[in-house]
């Protein structure tokens, strides 16, 4: 399957660059992945579509202030890290900009002194692995000196650091956020508990690989970066039974859905407790074990997301549901509108 059937027209000014006021008021795409029939409604009527004994999934990881601002200590350089990855202790894979002023043995300080970083190694592909010394606790060190990691497509100042960040965002190490999840407020969530919708909770730290464009003309020689996942024993019973019972298992976010997919084709379709990594990529003619159900936004051109969400509901559907966003003028990627497919 060509790359480039997976691309589409969208003008810039559909890019979403600030989120809206209240987190429930973005528009809702409701797609039928048995017919294509689209429904266009608002977030805020997401229970409409909802039945007692389904279950959502949510990805309750946290986004790191992962973006560093330092300078090289023997020529005063300026340069910007990116944290991708903790790998062994206080050893990161990161992203660094201008890299070929980084090479092995290069000393970074940030901050006043507070934070030093000296290259150990590169990536394959051209990023820095970096070991970091500093007094303390590390993850207090970086709120400090640290920045939120917005997409290289939004060009605006973030004000408020929270709006990047789910409300039930818990265990640190994204280096970017679950997006789907940032259309629910405390509130909404309270009523679709109240109402009989099970919340389910599991960890994928997303690494910005998930969202990088494919650029192999064939999709099946693009190699996904692995991201790490946490699949608590609770969340695990609670599906298992949620199957049982026959309700929906409807997952937020394309890494709630990978996190998932990763479980359950390990376990013949059960869900079982475990933590590892994963580098699943789903795409046209992956067959579904885990979710019956996606809520997500509207993803990049190219993008393995894009792949991901025609591989459930079929491309053409997918397609067809992209071309209406366009010419209805949603908002698309991060900060953007919602789509349920169901």
């Amino acid at each position: 399957m060509k790359t480039e059937e997976f691309d589409f027209d969208l003008p810039e000014e559909l890019i979403a660059q600030t989120p809206l006021k209240e987190r429930t008021s973005s528009r809702l795409m409701v797609l039928d992945r048995k017919t294509g029939g689209i429904v266009h409604d608002r977030f805020s009527n997401i229970k409409t579509y909802l039945r007692p004994g389904d279950c959502l999934v949510l990805n309750n990881t946290k986004v790191m202030p992962a973006r560093l601002y330092g300078e090289k200590t023997d020529t005063g350089a300026h340069v910007e890290i990116l944290l991708l990855k903790q790998r062994e202790g206080d050893e990161w894979e990161t992203l660094a900009k201008p890299a070929k002023r980084i090479k092995p043995g290069s000393e970074i300080r940030f901050g006043r002194g507070e934070l030093t970083a000296v290259c150990v190694g590169t990536t394959d592909f051209g990023g820095r692995i970096l070991k970091f010394r500093y007094e303390g606790i590390f993850y207090e060190i970086l709120e400090k000196l640290g920045e939120m990691p917005l997409p290289p497509y939004i060009k605006e100042k973030l004000g408020d650091q929270s709006r990047y960040q789910t409300v039930y965002a818990k265990e640190i190490g994204s280096a970017a956020s679950p997006t789907a999840g940032l259309h629910f407020s405390e509130g909404l969530l309270a009523e679709i508990k109240e109402m009989g919708v099970h919340l389910a909770f599991l960890t994928l730290h997303v690494g910005l690989g998930t969202f990088r464009p494919v650029t192999a003309e064939n999709i099946e020689d693009h190699k996904m970066h692995a991201e790490f996942y946490q699949f608590p024993e609770e969340t695990a019973e609670l599906l298992n039974r949620v199957r049982e019972e026959g309700g929906r298992i409807i997952s937020v976010g394309t890494t709630s859905t990978r996190t998932l997919e990763t479980v359950a084709s390990r376990h013949n379709g059960k869900f079982t407790p475990e933590s590892g990594w994963t580098d699943i990529f789903i795409y046209p003619g992956y067959r579904f074990q885990a979710i019956d159900g996606l809520i997500t936004n509207f993803h990049l051109p190219k993008s393995t997301l894009i792949m991901l969400v025609s591989a459930f509901a079929g491309k053409e559907r997918i397609m067809n549901a992209y071309r209406t966003a366009v010419r209805e003028r949603y908002r698309f990627f991060s900060f953007g509108d919602a789509m349920l497919i169901i």
